[in-house]
């Protein structure tokens, strides 16, 4: 009995710690949204302790982890995810990225979700050095938006065509 308590106490424990790592990473599991009666859409991202936006939202209805990066110009994601959302990958070429140059292969994202801001048919690379569970959230899908950066927030505000 008291080894099963062990057990259990120390399951408990590495359930807590490995949430509460994920919130420290990610504290935008569920992005805020509101939406004003012109139609216009914000959603509010706090900073992680990294100083990085990072969020959890769609991709083709499969749920991913964005990473906003505006010095990005396209959407960036890993080539296994790429598999696993089965895309339609174009001809291989190079990119040009904060880590060097790497081959990449240009597709188009049918829906992208971040809380209630929704894009169809965006351009995205498909690197194949990228983690798999991080995708870069760039300028393809930010473009048309206002971007409100306010100490620890960052305000993702428009409508996405």
């Amino acid at each position: 009995m008291l080894f099963g308590a062990w057990v259990s106490g120390l399951a408990s424990l590495g359930l807590f710690f490995h949430q509460w790592l994920e919130r420290d990473h990610n504290p935008n599991p569920h992005p805020l949204s509101l939406q004003g009666a012109d139609g216009v859409v914000e959603v509010t991202l706090r900073r992680n302790r990294a100083g990085h936006y990072v969020a959890s939202g769609k991709i083709n209805g499969e749920p991913v982890r964005f990473l906003i990066d505006t010095g990005a110009t396209e959407v960036a994601l890993s080539l296994d995810l790429a598999q696993r959302l089965d895309l339609r990958l174009g001809p291989e070429g190079t990119s040009h990225t904060a880590n060097g140059i790497t081959r990449a292969w240009p597709t188009r994202l049918a829906r992208v979700e971040l809380g209630d801001l929704v894009a169809h048919g965006v351009r995205a690379s498909v690197l194949p050095n990228m983690p798999d569970d991080e995708v870069l959230l760039g300028m393809s899908f930010l473009k048309p938006l206002e971007l409100i950066q306010r100490g620890d927030t960052l305000t993702l505000r428009g409508q996405l065509p």
